[in-house]
């Protein structure tokens, strides 16, 4: 079985390989049938192609021409499609920047516009608040002019039993407005010393007050000096040609220690006088001063006195002097002699710190007064003692008296000289001028129970106490007492300030112009500003801050401290540093003149805070003096950045060369009004000389000014010129580059700090270990004292204060190396305040890169610098720069906003 499914299994597969091979051949004789007719027409197809191409062989040439003209022509077509491209897309890229400068010009144009509407927002408040102002505007006091009833006689008349202002003084004589004319009669009959007749020369030559018409007066001086007992005062007073009668309205100032003057030699005039008995003296009515310094009088009372510095010297008190020999047996003698004792045995306990003296063999009696104390030895050695003593004893008069001589010349010599006066029976005198001056703040006065305590006292005062009594000492002694024509002008104000009359104007210098009556400077437009995408401020016309507003409340309400602390009641200036601040509602509740409180008072971020300045003081603008000296194209292209200046009120350019400015120059215009004024400066600061020219090309903004120096001299860049007429002063240089926004913020920290200067490069004063002195830095440090005046704000009151107030030797010395003059206006601003400077914004430095080598890259700048230092500290007695340790910068700066706000300033 199986065999034969083997055998059918063969016979099968047999079959189907026959099938299968007969299959193949079917299928290869019909494919290559086929290929065979397939290569047979291609050899047709080539064999006709070839046969055409035989016909148009002859015309080849021709069609290859063809090709290649056709090919020509796409060419050319395809280069002139480019260029079309190419101008379109230029064409687009033209209007693409047209539409960008578009844009740039609307954003431009939006924040001009904006300013404008916001300058007219500002006028319409200031029209609003000239139409409704109750403030009047005042004016210098102007001069009296005397009606024919004030020469009538004034009969004499019974004296009441002690005389006052209001029942000896005749006010009808001296108007408010009246300027307190002085008329003083001749001193070569009253006053024999050489010396004293010098200073009242100068008096008469300088002092305002002085009118040589009697008639018109408001008071008549009469200076006696040593000379004339007291008898025969009396007839030698009737005998004056406006005695009238009874000395009403007359002052006698008694330059002599021994005469002694009553109310019954003077009448009804007033006396100035060292020595002043108790039952005579008229207070109120009656001055106590000091006696005339004995020899030539001093130029610089700075030079005769030490520097306060260390605050305790080698003894803690010292006293030097002995009773008079004939001094009679009393109750009095027996207390001297008891005071003596306690004292001796004090001083035995503490050798090393007391110094008590109290015999001598050389006494000086500067005094008529019996038991008083002498002086021992002569000015120089009672000096040396004092220049040794931290405190000095000055014992009260003897009683029955307020007042002698010697009592007075102790106080004297001891402010001089640094050692702080402790009176004893200081509850018991009267010290001169008084009425005003604030002697507590100089000096100790204790009663002369307190004896035995006084060195437990005077262990508990603290060094800063120590130097600023001392401080405050020798200002008192340098303003009021150092020479006699400061006395006899102290006297003066005294009795005028008691009148209520405010003193006379603050001299301005004049404005001298570096062009003549008929040169017209050309101007150029000034440069586009790239700084206008802020919003700083509005462009406001230009407007003076207001002057004199406060002479009545200044006279009657603040003389403590025009006394005390400015020590100048001489003299009355336009505005005074520290003003009174109205609480933050007043300006809300009828007191709204002037101020622009940000949205109004609502506050808000950096769009309502640039649109006006807010702050706590009216509003107000701020002038530019900009020093320049021969350098033309830093000078305009400092000048063209100032274009567009919010808040600026006025550019001065001081002219500081006697080198006139090229004709062709061109100046440029930055918006502001260019008028140009001549004045002389006088080289002794205190007379100027005017003689004005003008020239005007008015705009729609502040004052562009010119000003020429009578000499090359820094000290100008301080002067208080009569163009200034705001009280905020931008001290730049011609190459100093400050950004607008800087500018302004720098103004908006000086209106919340008046009385600093506020400005941008830092510098600060370090010790010399070594030589023990100061030496100027520059270098960067966390700690600063001074800001360079070549980019600072400061006050103008400053101006005056450093020109006709400050020792003349710290602009001699300026004039000497031509450097320092900043470094002198920090020394001063300190000195009255007691305050560093501030900085603000991080400029260390500034860079001229169009200016030649400056001053300062010269080593001799610093060595320079280094010796104005000293020469400072020695002129105000002691280093008055603080250091500060702090920069300012915006509320918001660095701070993360919402989107919608926006910052103060962008990158202040």
């Amino acid at each position: 079985m199986r065999a034969w499914f083997v055998g059918v299994g063969t016979t099968r597969f047999i079959l189907l390989a026959l099938f299968a091979l007969i299959i193949m051949s079917l299928f290869m004789h019909y494919y290559i049938s086929k290929f065979a007719g397939t290569v047979d027409s291609a050899t047709d197809l080539q064999r006709r192609i070839q046969l055409d191409d035989i016909h148009v062989l002859e015309d080849l040439k021709l069609r290859i021409e063809e090709f290649l003209r056709i090919k020509l022509s796409v060419s050319s077509e395809l280069r002139d499609l480019e260029k079309k491209r190419q101008r379109l897309q230029a064409e687009i890229f033209t209007l693409t920047q047209s539409v960008e400068e578009s844009k740039r010009g609307y954003t431009k144009n939006r924040l001009e516009l904006d300013r404008i509407k916001l300058s007219l927002k500002q006028a319409a408040y200031a029209r609003e608040e000239l139409e409704n102002r109750n403030i009047p505007l005042l004016r210098p006091p102007l001069k009296l002019l005397t009606g024919e009833d004030a020469r009538q006689l004034y009969l004499p008349r019974p004296a009441p039993p002690e005389c006052r202002m209001h029942s000896c003084f005749d006010y009808s004589r001296c108007s408010l407005t009246s300027g307190f004319p002085v008329y003083f009669y001749p001193t070569d009959d009253s006053v024999p010393e050489l010396n004293v007749r010098a200073s009242l020369a100068q008096i008469l030559d300088t002092n305002v007050h002085t009118t040589f018409d009697p008639s018109t007066a408001c008071v008549h001086v009469v200076i006696l000096g040593g000379h004339l007992p007291s008898w025969s005062v009396a007839s030698y007073l009737r005998q004056l040609t406006h005695w009238n009668g009874s000395g009403r309205n007359h002052i006698i100032i008694n330059l002599s220690g021994t005469t002694i003057l009553t109310e019954k030699h003077v009448q009804q005039a007033i006396i100035a006088q060292s020595s002043a008995e108790a039952v005579a003296f008229r207070r109120k009515f009656d001055i106590t001063l000091t006696p005339a310094p004995s020899g030539k009088e001093l130029a610089q009372p700075w030079e005769s006195a030490p520097v306060i510095l260390p605050a305790r010297r080698r003894y803690l008190l010292s006293f030097q002097g002995r009773l008079a020999q004939d001094a009679n047996i009393t109750i009095e003698a027996r207390a001297n002699e008891m005071i003596v004792n306690i004292l001796g045995k004090m001083s035995r306990g503490f050798d090393n710190e007391l110094n008590f003296s109290f015999s001598c063999l050389a006494a000086e009696n500067v005094s008529s007064a019996p038991n008083d104390w002498l002086l021992c030895g002569d000015p120089s050695s009672r000096a040396q003692l004092l220049r040794e003593s931290t405190f000095s004893i000055v014992f009260a008069p003897p009683a029955g008296f307020v007042s002698t001589a010697t009592f007075l010349v102790r106080i004297r010599e001891s402010m001089q000289n640094g050692a702080i006066p402790v009176i004893l029976g200081g509850d018991a005198v009267e010290l001169p001028f008084s009425e005003f001056v604030d002697w507590s703040r100089a000096a100790l006065l204790l009663p002369l129970a307190r004896v035995t305590e006084v060195h437990f006292i005077l262990r508990t005062y603290l060094d800063a106490d120590i130097v600023e009594l001392r401080r405050r000492g020798r200002l008192l002694w340098e303003s009021y007492l150092s020479t006699t024509s400061r006395m006899i002008n102290a006297v003066l104000s005294l009795v005028r300030t008691r009148l209520g009359i405010p003193a006379p104007p603050a001299h301005e210098e004049p404005s001298p112009s570096v062009f003549n009556a008929t040169f017209r400077p050309v101007t150029i437009e000034a440069a586009p500003n790239t700084e206008m995408d802020e919003m700083l401020g509005p462009i406001e016309p230009p407007f003076p801050s207001l002057t004199y507003q406060r002479n009545f409340s200044v006279t009657l309400n603040d003389q403590a401290k025009v006394w005390n602390e400015d020590f100048d009641p001489h003299t009355m200036y336009p505005y005074r540093v520290q003003e009174p601040i109205l609480p933050s509602e007043a300006k809300f509740m009828g007191s709204s003149f002037g101020f622009r409180p940000v949205a109004q008072g609502a506050g808000g971020s950096g769009k309502e805070f640039g649109e006006v300045l807010g702050g706590n003081v009216p509003r107000e603008q701020f002038t530019v003096v900009m020093l320049t000296y021969e350098r033309e194209a830093v000078l305009i292209d400092s000048l063209q950045r100032l274009h567009s200046l919010p808040h600026l009120n006025k550019v001065i350019v001081v002219w500081n060369s006697l080198k006139p400015p090229s004709p062709d120059l061109r100046w440029p215009d930055i918006g502001v009004p260019i008028e140009a004024s001549w004045a002389i400066v006088h080289p002794e600061y205190a007379i100027a000389v005017a003689s004005r020219h003008h020239y005007a090309l008015w705009s729609n903004r502040a004052l562009f000014m010119v000003v020429r120096a009578k000499k090359n001299s820094l000290n100008n860049r301080f002067l208080p010129f009569s163009a200034i007429e705001t009280e905020a002063v931008l001290s730049v240089d011609d190459d100093t580059h400050l950004r607008h926004d800087e500018i302004v913020f720098g103004f908006r920290v000086w209106r919340e700090a008046r009385d600093r200067i506020v400005g941008f490069p830092g510098r600060y004063h370090a010790w010399d270990i070594n030589h023990k002195s100061w030496y100027y830095n520059s270098n960067y440090s966390c700690e600063l004292s001074m800001v360079l005046m070549g980019a600072a704000f400061f006050h103008k009151y400053y101006s005056y204060v450093y020109t006709y107030v400050m020792p003349q030797a710290i602009r001699d010395k300026v004039d000497e190396y031509m450097n320092c003059e900043d470094i002198a206006m920090n020394f001063l601003v300190s000195h009255i305040t007691r305050k560093p400077p501030l900085k603000v914004t991080t400029r260390w430095t500034f860079r001229c890169p169009g200016c030649t080598v400056s001053l300062s890259a010269d080593d001799s700048h610093f060595h320079e610098r280094d010796t104005c230092l000293n020469f400072f500290v020695k002129v105000y007695g002691y280093m008055p720069l603080l250091y500060t340790q702090f920069r300012l910068d915006s509320i918001l700066f660095k701070t993360r906003i919402p989107h919608d706000r926006q910052k103060c300033f962008k990158f202040i």
